[in-house]
């Protein structure tokens, strides 16, 4: 009988450090997961203030704005503008991607200071051919085009890129600003052109 006694014992004190292991498993677990989380919330915030300071550089001397640049590149070269952005170096020029009913896609580059059409050349590479025509596609039909989307998005700052976006399975139009030291992303709608705060992957705002 006490050999029964002395084994039961044991196994209850088997279990019970068993328990206790599990619980530390358990909240290690929880503890690396709130980590993980939390370096991403980092890194995004980190990523944000990037953006802000590359869009604070390239809107310095851009006298010209997005709904400006992508009306003088349809001018020059007619066809779709699927998306418009300042070069990151300085502001060097705006590019607008304009894309032809062929599919054929024509960067064109506008003077930031002037609106002066700087030159346009066609987009060769055949890993953006697809792209381009489902770009075109998306936008086929749209309310709101390219030009129209920067106007809206304008109200929220100054737009630094306007271009397609379908990433969240809802194809919209989605834009870049910079007001002072903030730097936001929104999406347009094509059809009504309203304006909504673009959302990362983990639910916060961007």
């Amino acid at each position: 009988m006490k050999r029964n006694i002395v084994i039961a014992t044991l196994t209850a004190a088997a279990l019970a450090t068993g328990g206790t292991v599990a619980a530390f498993a358990a909240g290690d677990d929880e503890a690396a997961a709130t980590q993980r989380q939390t370096n991403t919330s980092a890194h995004a915030a980190a990523d944000r203030d990037d953006d802000a300071t590359e869009d604070r550089t390239a809107v310095r001397g851009a006298d010209v704005t997005a709904a400006e640049a992508i009306a003088a590149a349809l001018k020059h070269t007619p066809g779709t503008a699927v998306s418009a952005d300042l070069d990151d170096d300085g502001a060097d020029a705006w590019k607008v991607s304009v894309v032809k009913g062929d599919g054929t896609e024509y960067d064109v580059r506008i003077a930031p200071d002037s609106g002066k059409v700087l030159g346009a050349q066609r987009d060769t590479d055949d890993d953006h051919d697809g792209d381009d025509r489902a770009e075109l596609a998306a936008v086929k039909g749209a309310k709101t085009d390219a030009r129209e989307a920067a106007l809206a998005a304008a109200h929220q700052g100054t737009v630094t890129e306007v271009g397609i976006d379908d990433d969240n399975g809802t194809v919209a139009w989605s834009a870049e600003t910079v007001k002072g030291d903030s730097h936001g992303e929104w999406n347009v709608s094509l059809d009504t052109g309203k304006v909504t705060q673009e959302r990362d992957d983990d639910g916060d705002d961007a």
